[in-house]
């Protein structure tokens, strides 16, 4: 199986992930979407790191452009939860490069979570890496959200919204689908250690956002090796759209290895990132190799004498609103779909709420269908296929409902889910709205629910 690793020991931002794929193989020509769709240009480099040869990518605007947003060019970086701080990149934003082009770094307009989304879909990208680029982005945003207490279409980004992390994210994104790995994991990634110096205060390593997302992902993040912050949200965001978490390297017949160097320059730790390209064979876990040895007789491909190669494909998705009764169901129902595996993880959500994580192994031939089963099942709307880049996301449009109660009228929000013909399998109310309309009238906050959906219900039925 060919397998991707990400060694992150002095951590990953972006650029230095961008950079890791270029020196392990990626064509950098790949990048030519991003470049037609923004102000922007890569410098692909090289420089030395402790001794050891590695890649640079710089995202670069015309100099005449360039809006130094959020930057103080007589300081070093401000430190915020919502900006990715590009891996301690210490250049002045007052250099302008040989090229008459200023680095990137924080410029261009600020977007909002669904405003990256549209530029993304807007660029005309092959499916599974608006798909990578998009799952990365949905970390950032509810990562954002989180930290902020607000909902995912309300989040705000900063410096992550900005043009030099959008070339950052989507750049990844072409150039993982470039390396073409049939699997993606990433060893634990170091999150430096110390305080950070962010708009709200001083906080420790890592920085609130990059725990966030460390809490949605497979990786692992372990402190040091020094008193830096090592990992940057938007490093964090692309390896967990990405990367199955493991120990250590696992077995594996390299082929390629690339380094992707950061700005920063340490005493005794090469600041880069690693990625390792070759035959990594099966899995290690160990419900996927007792999966592949019960399909013994079925497999396409086998060895002589060694285990039987059999591809997996595993989905997840966060619930925080699912009913026991629907749980309990769904090892049966999604085994009818395809599934060889139903995993249901107790887990806490936004704003501390209670939650489930659902991780469903399959063939790769019936993730679609195990997809879909598992958002009709749940009214989820988003499945994300780990390891890979592949995402089934929901359309998704809302309604009002207007409750009238007690001669006075009260609106809810009401989120419909549908399939790509229009098909609605879902309708949700906004849990906010719902309480806010019970704390006025007295209602439960589940009759106020109850009636808002069958308000947009019915009214969908007539249409």
């Amino acid at each position: 199986m060919r397998t991707l690793v990400f060694d992150g020991r002095t951590g990953a931002a972006g650029d230095m992930i961008c950079a890791a794929l270029i020196a392990a193989g990626a064509d950098p020509d790949v990048l030519a979407p991003v470049s037609d769709a923004l102000p922007v240009r890569y410098e692909v480099g090289e420089t030395e790191k402790t001794g050891i040869r590695a890649t640079t990518v710089d995202v670069l605007v015309d100099g005449n452009d360039t809006e130094r947003v959020g930057t103080d060019p007589g300081h070093d970086h401000g430190h915020s939860h919502d900006h990715d701080h590009d891996h301690d990149h210490d250049h002045s934003h007052d250099t302008e490069s040989s090229g008459g082009d200023d680095h990137a770094e924080g410029a261009g307009v600020h977007r909002t979570y669904r405003e990256v989304v549209d530029l993304v879909e807007s660029m005309a990208l092959p499916a599974p890496v608006e798909s990578t680029a998009l799952d990365a982005f949905e970390l950032l945003g509810c990562a954002e959200a989180s930290v902020h207490g607000t909902d995912l279409d309300e989040a705000h980004f900063h410096e992550v919204g900005a043009d030099d992390a959008v070339a950052d994210v989507v750049g990844a994104a072409l150039l993982l689908e470039d390396v073409d790995p049939e699997r993606v994991v990433a060893t634990p990634v170091a999150a430096g250690g110390g305080t950070v110096e962010m708009s709200h205060g001083t906080y420790p390593v890592p920085a609130p956002a990059t725990t966030e997302i460390a809490t949605r992902s497979e990786f692992r993040i372990v402190g040091g090796p020094i008193d830096r912050e090592l990992l940057t949200p938007t490093g964090a965001a692309i390896l967990g759209a990405v990367a199955e978490g493991v120990d250590a390297v696992p077995d594996l017949a390299v082929e390629r290895a690339g380094y992707g160097a950061g700005d920063a320059d340490f005493d005794r730790h090469p600041n880069v990132c690693r990625a390792l390209v070759g035959d990594g064979g099966l899995p290690d876990s160990e419900e996927e190799e007792h999966d592949a040895q019960a399909d013994h007789a079925h497999a396409d491909h086998a060895r002589d004498g060694g285990l039987v190669h059999d591809d997996i494909a595993v989905l997840e998705t966060n619930l925080d609103d699912a009913a026991p009764e629907v749980l309990g169901g769904l090892q049966e129902t999604l085994t009818r779909a395809g599934a060889r595996d139903v995993t249901i993880v107790p887990t806490t959500m936004k704003k501390s709420r209670p939650g489930h994580l659902v991780k469903v192994i399959c063939k790769p031939d019936d993730a679609e269908a195990v997809a879909e089963r598992l958002a009709r099942e749940t009214g989820t709307l988003g499945v994300r296929q780990s390891g890979a880049s592949h995402r089934w996301i929901a359309e998704r449009e809302f309604e009002t409902a207007t409750l009238r109660v007690d001669g006075a009228d009260h609106e809810v929000a009401v989120k419909v889910a549908s399939t790509t013909d229009g098909e609605v399998y879902d309708v949700s109310g906004e849990y906010d709205d719902a309480a806010a309309v019970a704390a006025a009238t007295g209602l439960p906050v589940r009759e106020v629910l109850r009636r808002a959906e069958t308000d947009v219900r019915e009214r969908l039925a007539d249409e």
